[in-house]
């Protein structure tokens, strides 16, 4: 049966870090266990690709598998001021130079309210799934009880991409402006190895003390996590509403006068690579375990800081193309350079202690978010399962904080700010699509209730909704001027969306809260996220085909195997439980 203890009438596997635990599944107890495992592969796709998991399964089972609760400390207050702590940081800071300049101009302004509305559309379709399974596998829950153990194994892996190549980032550029602070050069605090590549050379030794501090802190207390959040968002947005002050009385309209030099292409391209300064907003959806009245706070939560990003994002690059001509905007220290163009040279330090900040909570929301992602995955043991132990003293995932802070210490330490930024968004926009296709299948389809003919109209329509919505992609990115591909790919969409309304009735009505104006906020999300998709380059396209190749082979050799022994180990554990009940009775 496996190590399994009753406590409490749930039962749950203990686990460690000693050798004989760390892999503590059927078919990897021996070679030959190993061997006739991968053996049965087919079989056991077949089991994960179609078992889709229940919402009793995520909030109860899986919640056990971590051997003590999470503290229900958080309310709406602490959730605004996480997600605009877990976004606002090295995006604005980093990018909105480099889009200004190179793809949008000063309609920069326009890419982040596109951004801005594709993730409020997600925050939305997030909302839902947050209050009906409020635990902190966050998306990767969400769709393992929608799409099927597979889906969420893919979503799993870019998740944890995400989470590790973002951290990454942010801490370097934390090093960067740290340097600019102390009036020297970005690479001057940098180890420099002259025989790597130039993207890997930049040695980044204070990005690793950075990220130890903020483990210790994501470790402590989450409550504790919250309060410093709470301080140094303050003082954050006080310093960029000076920036916005301060940059709007320099402003000069003549750098408004080409507003969009690089056109509706442009406008959308940066789009894409902007919608990395939105990440993170999601951090809410995985302390919802943690959240005292999930119902009540996670909405207000994660819809009002999402609307205040997105005010804050506009008004700064406003104020950027106002002061200084997009042409001569730097693309390493925007902010900065455009003070010292207009005069204001002392207004730089204040500028660089306010990224700081802003990088500092970016990087402790990070911290949260990411071991809870790590916590609940391993809880299916798609990870190794002592990566979801929750500890006891001080009510948070230890170990997940732990192992995350070194896979980010790794890539920070060696690789470049930026290389992977476009990988990102792919990534990001990926998932947030699948977020809202999981939001559709759980109102349109719950089996045992909806019919069959229900069952074939809703494939039939979302196959079109997605059909319309790639390919309007496509003709974006390799039509300059046409208008012909839009003319047939939007009346599709429109009438699948709509007959999707009339034709098919809801399965499921939302218990707590539910997304407005179903199906046509979700479709429109789906189309807006693979839209954005496609004004992304072709290199970045096979970056993601790699390192998806990766983790699918790491499924077929773990991930698929130890996950389908812990399901089957939990059924005969259910079924026992009730055989002894039914002794009782």
């Amino acid at each position: 049966m496996g190590e399994y203890g009753r406590q409490e009438g749930v039962w749950k596997r203990g686990c460690s870090f000693a050798t004989h635990k760390f892999l503590p599944d059927e078919s990897f107890r021996s070679w030959g266990n190993y061997v006739r495992a991968l053996k049965d592969t087919p079989h056991r796709l077949k089991d994960r690709v179609l078992t889709r998991s229940l919402d009793e399964t995520e909030f109860v089972d899986m919640k056990a598998r971590s051997q003590h609760e999470m503290k229900k400390t958080l309310t709406w207050w602490d959730l605004i001021w996480f997600g605009i702590g877990a976004v606002i940081g090295a995006g604005i800071s980093v990018l909105t130079g480099l889009e200004a300049q190179q793809h949008a101009g000063p309609a920069v302004v326009l890419s982040y309210v596109v951004s801005g509305i594709s993730a409020l559309l997600s925050v939305f379709c997030y909302t839902e799934f947050a209050v009906e399974i409020p635990v902190a596998g966050g998306s990767f829950a969400y769709l393992r009880v929608e799409l099927g153990d597979f889906v969420g194994f893919i979503v799993a892996g870019n998740i944890l991409l995400q989470c590790v190549i973002g951290g990454a980032a942010v801490s370097r550029s934390w090093t960067s402006y740290f340097a600019t602070l102390l009036n020297h050069q970005p690479n001057d605090f940098r180890i420099v190895a002259h025989n790597l590549s130039p993207d890997y050379r930049y040695l980044d030794p204070i990005a690793i003390v950075v990220l130890a501090t903020i483990c210790v802190m994501a470790v402590v207390s989450t409550k504790g996590s919250s309060i410093f959040n709470y301080i140094a968002t303050i003082i954050h947005i006080v310093v960029l509403l000076f920036i916005i002050i301060a940059g709007l009385t320099k402003a000069d309209t003549k750098n408004y006068s080409d507003f969009a030099p690089f056109g509706v292409h442009g406008i959308f391209q940066a789009s894409a690579v902007l919608f990395f300064a939105y990440l993170g907003f999601d951090l809410i959806s995985t302390v919802a375990e943690e959240t005292k009245n999930p119902g009540r706070d996670i909405p207000i939560g994660l819809v009002g800081s999402m609307v205040i990003v997105t005010l804050v994002y506009c008004l700064l690059a406003m104020a950027l193309c106002l002061m200084q001509p997009y042409k001569g905007i730097d693309v390493d220290a925007p902010f900065s350079v455009a003070f010292e163009a207009v005069g204001l040279g002392w207004a730089k330090y204040i500028v660089a202690a306010g990224a700081l900040k802003g990088m500092t909570i970016v990087l402790l929301g990070a911290a949260v978010r990411k071991a809870r992602f790590l916590t609940h995955i391993a809880r299916t043991h798609m990870m190794p399962p002592c990566l979801a132990i929750v500890n006891e003293k001080t009510g948070t995932p230890l170990n997940a904080t732990v192992v995350m802070l070194l896979a980010t210490a790794v890539i920070a330490f060696f690789t470049s700010l930026g290389i992977l930024s476009k990988l990102l968004s792919i990534s990001s926009l990926f998932i947030l699509m699948l977020v809202a296709i999981g939001l559709l299948v759980r109102r349109y389809y719950v089996s045992g209730v909806t019919t069959k003919a229900n069952r074939i109209k809703f494939i039939v329509f979302l196959a079109l909704i997605l059909g319309s919505s790639i390919g309007t992609a496509i003709y974006w990115a390799s039509s300059t001027d046409g208008w012909i591909g839009y003319a047939i790919t939007l009346p599709i969409w429109l009438l699948s969306t709509f007959g999707l309304r009339l034709f098919v009735p809801q399965a499921r009505e939302p218990k707590f809260w539910g997304v407005p104006l179903v199906p046509w906020l979700p479709s429109l999300s789906i189309a807006i996220n693979i839209f954005l998709l496609g004004s992304i380059d072709k290199k970045s396209f096979e970056r993601f085909g790699i390192f998806t190749l990766v983790m699918i082979v790491y499924y077929f050799l773990y991930g698929l195997h130890a996950s389908y022994d812990t399901a089957k180990e939990a059924s005969s554990a259910k079924q026992m439980k009730n055989v002894e009940e039914g002794a009782l009775n």
